[in-house]
């Protein structure tokens, strides 16, 4: 059993504050993308669908008289760099393993190259499954984050989320 699960990082303030600020359905479905992905590429789900959970709660909202500004936030924006750092604070208050802590707030870090300059960055498999994720969801001009979806049926697909996560441990241990 995991000591913290999907549903406890969900519910928590700091998560609900900052995703009500990039998008709830946007981060849930990046957590299924996350979750079917991991099972393809031999990833561990949890890991996968907390850091996708979480990838976007780095945002500000870029405004340019009273709108949102897409051009000012591609020029300007680091949210991935705010993000980890909020994921990996918040995943240890929680009681989130320290090790895990970490490797998701990287790959919430690594999870778009946006900020980054020109190279060729080497991602681990859990940093190419949380960036392949967002790309799956995303659209143009970041209309992604402006997806809605009520609480209910959020806090339901992350239980799902949640089971599934726990039922493929109960399959793992019972085969080993």
């Amino acid at each position: 059993m995991r000591k913290v699960s999907l549903e406890m990082v969900f519910n928590h303030p700091i998560t609900q504050r900052y995703l009500r600020r990039s998008g709830i359905a946007h981060a849930v479905k990046v957590a299924e993308y996350a979750y079917t992905f991991a099972k393809e590429a031999n990833v561990d789900p949890d890991l996968a669908t907390k850091a996708a959970l979480l990838h976007d709660i780095g945002h500000y909202k870029w405004y340019r008289n009273g709108e949102w500004d897409f051009e000012l936030y591609k020029e300007n924006d680091i949210h991935a760099i705010k993000g980890a750092n909020r994921a990996h604070k918040l995943l240890i208050r929680i009681g989130e393993d320290p090790r895990n802590a970490k490797q998701i707030a990287l790959a919430i870090l690594l999870h778009t190259d946006s900020y980054l300059p020109e190279g060729q960055l080497h991602l681990s498999p859990l940093q190419k499954v949380v960036a392949l994720a967002d790309e799956a969801d995303e659209e143009p001009s970041g209309h992604h984050h402006y997806k809605t979806i009520d609480d209910n049926s959020a806090l339901a697909r992350i239980r799902l989320l949640d089971q599934r996560i726990d039922r493929d441990r109960d399959q793992t241990a019972g085969s080993a």
